[in-house]
């Protein structure tokens, strides 16, 4: 797949993944909205990785991209957002963060995303 068409398969699956959370947050399913919150995030980095011409794969290589851009970029606090994803992916597994603090970190999710897109 080209990169192009690789970008473009990312973000309509990072747009898929945070619709799906939003309709797993109406219906209290804060555990299943975890998830396809991580999965809305892991996708736009794909997506922006994509148009440098970067191919990710695991966990540690998204880590890894995210930390390069935070330091491209130190004023969008992309640390600190895409860690918030990380603990969804985490309360995915584990069941143990409350659903307000879910509802606030898909708020903050949704900020890191609306970042990245400006990378596009």
């Amino acid at each position: 797949m080209a990169s192009k068409t690789k970008e473009a398969h990312y973000r309509r699956l990072n747009g898929k993944y945070l619709k799906d959370a939003e309709e797993l947050l109406r219906k209290g399913d804060y555990v299943q909205a975890s998830e396809k919150l991580w999965g809305a995030t892991a996708e736009i980095v794909k997506a922006v990785a994509a148009k440098r011409g970067i191919r990710l794969g695991a966990h540690r290589s998204l880590t890894k991209f995210v930390v390069e851009l935070d330091e491209e970029h130190p004023k969008l606090n992309l640390i600190t957002e895409f860690s918030v994803a990380n603990n969804l992916h985490t309360n995915f597994y584990e069941d143990w963060l409350h659903p307000k603090m879910v509802i606030k970190n898909a708020e903050t999710v949704k900020d890191f995303i609306a970042k990245m897109e400006r990378f596009l």
